[in-house]
């Protein structure tokens, strides 16, 4: 901030006395008006007396200062909104540490589980999928870690919003396949046209949170890390 009149060598000697070492405390709404003050101030004692400042020069330098000040409150005011949601973020994601969640991908991990008498087995898959807008139909193809399709899915019609499917493990013949990890294309159209906004989601598992600098991160036992943001279904 200046104020007319004032020399440079005036200048620089005020803000050498007024200013904070540190380049956040400039920024400080108090200090920004008692450096304006004493620059004011010197300004008004070494004003020529017979060309002193008139009142317009002065009320424009005034509205210099309420300006400045009316910008530090809207930056102290956001920076605390910024704060207080990063806290709630942190407190959000706690609560999903031991979860599955849904998050853009097209991985599935084909288990066997046992049934409570331990009689009969189950596999399955959990997968997903977001449309942005309506389909008239969509379409999943199961592929195994060679690329190859082993299954094909045909959901039927969508409409706008995130879901989620179980995939039985069983390729095209009903022939159960073995554990492990697979991959799947996901095709949704719409008036014979491919959708372009679809998304295909996986399921992972949240292990922890890391809070810093790039917010509040989702870590998973596969070691990548998503936003909050990124979490389409929590399961």
């Amino acid at each position: 901030m200046s104020v007319s009149g004032v020399s440079d060598t005036t200048a620089a000697q005020v803000n050498s006395t007024t200013s904070p070492s540190s380049t956040s405390n400039n920024t400080d709404i108090g200090a920004d008006q008692d450096k304006f003050m004493t620059l004011l101030v010197t300004q008004l004692k070494n004003q020529d007396p017979l060309n002193p400042m008139d009142n317009a020069a002065m009320t424009s330098q005034l509205a210099q200062l309420s300006t400045v000040q009316g910008i530090n409150q809207v930056n102290s005011t956001l920076q605390a909104l910024r704060s207080d949601q990063a806290s709630q973020q942190s407190v959000q994601a706690t609560n999903l540490i031991g979860k599955g969640v849904m998050v853009s991908g097209n991985s599935l991990s084909l288990n066997t589980s046992k049934s409570s008498d331990g009689t009969t087995t189950v596999s399955g898959a959990v997968f997903g999928y977001d449309l942005a807008s309506p389909a008239d139909d969509v379409s999943v193809q199961v592929m195994d870690k060679n690329g190859n399709v082993v299954n094909n899915i045909d959901l039927g019609s969508g409409q706008i919003g995130s879901f989620t499917q179980v995939w039985d493990g069983k390729d095209d013949s009903g022939k159960q396949l073995a554990d492990g990890d697979y991959t799947f294309k996901l095709t949704a159209t719409s008036a014979g046209k491919t959708l372009t906004d679809s998304t295909a989601l996986n399921l992972v598992a949240v292990t922890s949170i890391s809070t810093g600098s790039g917010g509040t991160k989702l870590n998973t036992s596969s070691g990548q890390q998503y936003q909050l943001s990124d979490v389409k279904q929590v399961m």
